[in-house]
């Protein structure tokens, strides 16, 4: 019988007929989440199937010299990941930006900046950011970076004038710590980080002394290791709203992609 090996809990419950090992060796298909996985210690490995769209921790060139075939999610579960982290971060960013209205005991009404005269900065302008931006651009003002259509001394001006910043950018080499202490430098006091692309596209050691100086305000649902312990945690939910990467996890995502994964095992296997 074949043998499935996996280091993520994302279809766990809808993929239950197949055979689970925790031993390398064994395995002859890997369902990943977002870590790497090292194809030199899967000897048998026939395929590899990511349970998401990003393709930043998928060993490509490796897996093709020894013929282990790699597969994604199918066009109709990606536009569901799609569409529904594009939402989630809609969400984040209008719960971020009304979380401090008032209180219900004593009876208090906070004053707030209109909504439609806020500024919101999309880093990033692919089929998550350009979702968001059609959205949001219904509520309040939205303004873009994005390094195919803009120039980097454009960034600090944008930043320096937003009320929240959303990060949209792949979690690339060149976009490691993308969001430095010099760039958090650059927000507005009591300005909003979101982030539902990945974790290390910010320093989490310059993050952590920005909050610590209760300076600015940030809501994550990516991290830097995950299930996410790291020093971050100590300012949820005051200053940093967490939530466990479910930006995407719908049931319409989990189903199709469960399809998608018994599909694939049926031709690589």
């Amino acid at each position: 019988m074949m043998k499935l090996w996996k280091n993520t809990k994302t279809l766990d419950g809808l993929i239950d007929e197949f055979a689970v090992t925790d031993i390398k060796e064994e395995a002859d298909v890997a369902l990943l989440g977002g870590k790497t996985i090292n194809v030199s210690e899967f000897p048998n490995l026939k395929g590899i199937f990511r349970a998401g769209v990003s393709r930043d921790n998928l060993p490509f060139e490796e897996a093709e010299k020894i013929n282990i075939k790699i597969c994604l999610p199918s066009e109709k579960t990606a536009n569901y990941i799609y569409e529904e982290t594009a939402d989630f971060t809609c969400y984040s960013i209008l719960n971020m930006l009304y979380r401090n209205t008032g209180t219900l005991s004593p009876w208090i009404k906070n004053n707030r900046k209109a909504l439609s005269e806020r500024n919101l900065l999309l880093i990033g302008l692919g089929r998550i950011g350009a979702k968001v931006q059609k959205k949001m651009k219904n509520f309040m003002n939205v303004q873009i970076f994005d390094i195919q259509l803009n120039s980097i001394e454009e960034l600090k001006p944008m930043i320096e004038k937003a009320d929240c910043i959303s990060l949209h950018i792949p979690n690339t080499k060149e976009n490691k710590n993308f969001i430095d202490r010099e760039k958090l430098s650059w927000m507005n006091d009591g300005a909003i980080l979101v982030n539902t692309a990945r974790g290390p596209i910010v320093s989490e050691e310059d993050l952590y002394q920005e909050l610590k100086n209760n300076r600015i305000y940030a809501a994550f649902d990516v991290y830097w290791q995950e299930p996410y312990e790291g020093i971050l945690k100590e300012f949820h939910p005051e200053s940093f709203v967490m939530t466990p990467h479910i930006a995407s996890t719908c049931d319409e995502f989990l189903q199709n992609a469960a399809s998608d994964f018994k599909h694939f095992i049926s031709d690589c296997c």
